[in-house]
């Protein structure tokens, strides 16, 4: 098993979004970056476990875990002109984008900030809080994993 944090904004999908989707599960679409579609197309993996990432907010943070239920397959709102996520130079024989279904497991305890991971000595080379990264998928070590899990449990000092 592999575990991955998936960012967004929460006015865009957040949390309780995903929570409220039929079986609690959507596909994780719009993915324009070939570094995070490659991720998604070739690394992730049914079982997989992923933090819940929201971005470009007040306290941007992990707020829930999810788990990956299908592997990457084509992103449909590449061939639709309706959709912000259109790209014409995606064919649908040979598509360009990615994505993959998630399901909600559950909301973390608290929002785990981004400045409580950055303070957090052992996730010091954790993608996440490494200067310039921008990416909206990243792969989380298993170490990281846990201590992430272990920072749920206590108070931000």
């Amino acid at each position: 098993m592999s575990y991955w944090l998936m960012k967004s904004e929460p006015t865009a999908f957040s949390i309780d979004d995903l929570k409220n989707m039929p079986n609690q599960t959507e596909h994780w679409d719009g993915v324009r970056n070939y570094q995070a579609r490659n991720m998604m197309r070739d690394q992730m993996k049914v079982g997989d476990q992923v933090f819940f990432y929201h971005s470009n907010c007040k306290v941007p943070g992990i707020v829930g875990i999810m788990e990956v239920v299908r592997e990457g397959y084509p992103d449909h709102t590449a061939f639709d002109p309706q959709s912000k996520y259109f790209d014409p130079k995606s064919d649908p024989e040979k598509p360009r984008w990615s994505m993959v279904d998630i399901k909600y497991i559950r909301h973390t305890r608290r929002v785990i900030s981004l400045t409580e991971l950055k303070d957090c000595e052992p996730l010091e080379n954790m993608q996440l809080v490494r200067r310039g990264n921008r990416l909206s998928i990243l792969p989380v070590s298993a170490d990281e994993w846990n201590i992430i899990h272990r920072l749920e449990e206590v108070a931000p000092t």
